[in-house]
């Protein structure tokens, strides 16, 4: 077998193979590594390992270090770290101590003061909420006279006859409006023959035995029953075409909610057939 082709069955690089080859074992990873790819190239090959195994060198198992002074023996300085570690632990422990007692100290006087000063400002919230006594002292002044409404001179009859001309020149216009408005309603009933068309040209598309007319931008698709394309365009808004062609007709619609199908005079519903807003179906 090629060495490649030796690499690509064990999914390994072609260069560690060529090492194992060449006995370059400081390329490899290490021992154990150098005897498994030994052992899997003699699997692949269906050679027995254990001669090449043999060859190879032999990794060193770890061995524990045997201490002659045994489990029992006393740890240096055990006894000065503990004693340290404990004074350490009292002289922290104290320092922390210390300012927990102080914020207990001034809670405890920021309450005292709380509970003893809405007692010394009772009397003075009492004194402002006695609004009555203040009108009782100012001394009473006399009022001071209201000056009285001069009456209107009454209009006289000139004047009263000159205010009425004033309010019949100003219904004047009233009538004037009323006349331009009859010039709208003139451009209406001229228009309205106009509208009309529309409705003239969807007669003329409904002749045929498909009729498709879009609400809103579409495109349809048409096909006879020799597979021939009857009709493929897009529809604008508004805009209605008929189909007149050998039966069946096979019919797309790409956007069945803008789209209405009359078949033979009849209105066909498109969401019994539409999936995801495209319906198919056939006119027989």
């Amino acid at each position: 077998m090629h060495i490649a082709a030796l690499a690509v069955a064990l999914k390994v690089p072609v260069s560690k193979l060529e090492a194992l080859e060449a006995d370059n074992y400081t390329v490899l990873p290490d021992t154990v590594f150098v005897r498994a790819l030994a052992s899997s190239v003699c699997r692949t090959l269906k050679v027995d390992p254990a001669p090449i195994l043999s060859l190879l060198p032999q990794s060193q198992s770890p061995r524990l270090s045997v201490d002659s002074a045994g489990i029992n023996a006393p740890v240096k300085g055990s006894a000065g770290k503990s004693s340290a570690s404990s004074s350490s632990s009292f002289g922290g422990a104290g320092s922390t101590s210390r300012p927990v007692v102080l914020v207990v100290l001034a809670l405890l006087v920021g309450a005292l003061v709380l509970f003893l000063f809405p007692r010394h400002s009772t009397p003075v919230d009492v004194a402002i909420s006695t609004p009555g006594a203040v009108p009782d002292a100012l001394p009473s002044g006399p009022a001071e006279p209201t000056p009285a409404m001069e009456p209107s001179a009454p209009q006289s009859p000139a004047e009263a006859v000159a205010a009425v001309p004033s309010a019949a020149v100003a219904a004047a216009p009233a009538p004037a409006a009323a006349a331009s408005n009859p010039a709208p309603a003139a451009a209406a009933s001229n228009a309205t023959p106009g509208m009309a068309v529309p409705a003239d040209v969807g007669a003329e598309a409904s002749t045929g035995a498909l009729v498709l007319r879009a609400r809103a931008s579409s495109w349809v698709q048409v096909r006879d029953a020799n597979g021939a394309l009857a009709l493929q365009r897009n529809l604008a808004a508004g805009e209605s075409v008929s189909v007149s062609a050998p039966t069946p007709l096979a019919v797309i619609v790409g956007r069945a909610d803008a789209t209405e199908v009359i078949v033979r005079g009849k209105p066909f519903d498109l969401t019994a057939v539409a999936r995801e807003n495209v319906a198919r179906f056939e006119v027989k």
